[in-house]
């Protein structure tokens, strides 16, 4: 419910603005430890990012009720968005995006680690549990930089916007193509982002759709292995879906103004 939403993000916020609150059965207050707000922006950051990873990962229309609590609280508290990016580029590295490059003296175990995946007692989780939670984050990030507090006093631009989701995407068509990780990345993306970024850039927006079908999908192909096709063949009919409607639906779980009065 709205209003719940709107408790959760009264209590983030008053806690980062040094005002005591109650947790756990006593009263608790940034102002309590000399280092206690450089603790809980950093603490409170991690948690935004776990949430992706895990809630959202299992629950995609979850991104949307924490991203527009995360993209509020980024705005009243810029170090807290500043920690979100790190703790994201670093468990997600494909959010830059980036692909690390596997460097001398690096071992397979660490490497893996850096590509975000999770390794314990040398093993390495599964692809489809690695997806899944690379999803979960992308979809939360694209989330966030659509939406705002609807509560804000909203004088400035949105402290980490759209203009970010679009240089994320022609960055991303700018990048050798990985299999599997791109296609599900690109299609989480442009699902939960499409049509924010369509109304935003319209003309140029169709372009890199068109660029997308015609020349970069067939290169994703070039280096997909039967095993390898699913994530593919749902962006692939995805991006054929919108292009010969000229839409891009919105995303299931879309917070409507209704919402807000529940």
């Amino acid at each position: 419910a709205g209003s719940k939403l709107k408790e959760i993000f009264d209590k983030i916020n008053n806690l980062l603005s040094g005002k005591p609150v109650q947790s756990g059965g006593r009263t608790v207050a940034v102002t309590q430890h000399p280092q206690g707000l450089d603790f809980v922006c950093y603490k409170l950051a991690e948690k935004f990012v776990c949430q992706g990873e895990e809630e959202v990962a299992s629950n995609h229309v979850a991104a949307f009720p924490i991203a527009v609590v995360a993209s509020g609280i980024w705005e009243m508290h810029p170090r807290v968005g500043d920690l979100f990016l790190a703790h994201l580029h670093k468990k997600c590295p494909y959010s830059v995006p980036f692909y690390p490059a596997l460097k001398e003296g690096t071992s397979m175990e660490d490497y893996q680690r850096i590509l975000g995946y999770q390794v314990k007692d040398s093993m390495v989780e599964g692809q489809d549990n690695f997806l899944k939670r690379m999803s979960g984050m992308l979809r939360l990030y694209a989330a966030i930089i659509q939406l705002r507090w609807p509560y804000g006093e909203r004088q400035g631009t949105h402290p980490h916007g759209l203009n970010y989701g679009w240089c994320w995407l022609a960055q991303m068509l700018n990048m050798e193509p990985l299999a599997d990780v791109t296609a599900t990345l690109l299609y989480d993306f442009l699902e939960v982002c499409g049509n924010a970024l369509m109304k935003q850039y319209q003309v140029q927006f169709w372009k890199l759709m068109l660029l997308l079908q015609e020349s970069y999908i067939p290169r994703i192909e070039a280096i997909t292995s039967s095993g390898q096709m699913g994530s593919l063949m749902r962006l692939k009919s995805f991006v054929q879906t919108c292009i010969e409607e000229k839409k891009i639906p919105l995303p299931k779980g879309v917070l409507q103004p209704s919402f807000w009065k529940s």
